[in-house]
């Protein structure tokens, strides 16, 4: 996709309209479709992490069974962030403002090319940054501190872990 076209799903993100079809709970986790989720975010002023995935990628299988299972995890995504989920192969259709995209296009329209990817947003839309592939538990929950507590707006993710006394590993 060439990047008039990510400003234009960007622009869109803001005045989203959908559907409502409603949320699902997994593992005391509550995620939702894109359009819901990004009403909630721009109300709620939280960010809004995106787990694209398909239903054949085994490391998206793991990531859901050890890492959003982890207690620490789910405390720190359930205070921070609006949680969704994108089947990067699904012809499930979402309703931005009068545009209609589906899941797959709008994975596509965030360059979304290995899984799992995970997306982060600001409360108004505005991509932050994706991070591709499995995590474990303990670095996700670094990616999410970084992102939640805003610090990828005045350092480094290298210089956080330096700042938290870990190291980049």
């Amino acid at each position: 996709m060439n990047s008039m076209f990510i400003l234009l799903l960007s622009g869109l993100m803001l005045t989203g309209t959908g559907p409502k079809t409603g949320a699902k709970d997994s593992g005391g986790l509550k995620w939702t479709n894109f359009t819901e989720g990004v009403k909630e975010a721009k109300a709620t002023n939280k960010k809004v992490l995106i787990d694209v995935y398909t239903n054949w990628c085994g490391w998206c299988k793991k990531m859901e069974s050890d890492t959003y299972s982890d207690q620490k995890v789910k405390d720190y995504l359930v205070k921070n962030f609006v949680l969704v989920r994108l089947n990067a192969e699904s012809d499930t259709k979402e309703v931005i403002d009068t545009t209609e995209i589906t899941d797959a296009q709008l994975a596509s329209a965030f360059r979304v090319n290995g899984y799992p990817t995970t997306i982060f947003l600001e409360s108004n839309g505005h991509p932050i940054t994706a991070a591709p592939g499995y995590m474990g538990p303990a670095k996700f929950l670094e990616v999410l501190e970084y992102i939640g507590g805003d610090f990828y707006r005045k350092m480094g993710f290298d210089e956080f872990l330096k700042s938290k006394g870990m190291s980049a590993e």
